[in-house]
């Protein structure tokens, strides 16, 4: 499984959910076109991991990376709340797709 592929597709797929919430409801056309863009970009690089990987291994670490992402950039750019329960969670995703990789 190339970790590459892995991060940077959930990096496309939380960038595309930026993209998304900026397209209020995909009626404004530059940002719909990039969440779009974004997450066929992702799918495309998730399903390039997959190719000699288990699908259920990549699958559930990209989610995984894609949600601390989101996070990330939800506190960071969109200015959301940020508690010590968000960033439990946070500590318990990465270590979840760390052991998945391990298996």
């Amino acid at each position: 499984m190339n970790i590459v592929y892995l991060v940077t597709a959930a990096l496309c797929f939380a960038a595309g959910g930026l993209f998304m919430k900026a397209s209020s409801g995909a009626t404004r056309l530059a940002p719909t076109v990039a969440f779009l863009f974004l997450f066929i970009a992702g799918a495309l690089l998730q399903a390039r991991a997959m190719r000699r990987a288990d699908m259920s291994v990549v699958y559930v670490a990209v989610l995984g990376l894609e949600a601390v992402a989101a996070v990330i950039f939800g506190v960071t750019l969109l200015h959301e709340a940020f508690s010590w329960r968000r960033g439990v969670a946070v500590v318990v995703i990465v270590a979840a797709v760390m052991l998945l990789r391990r298996l």
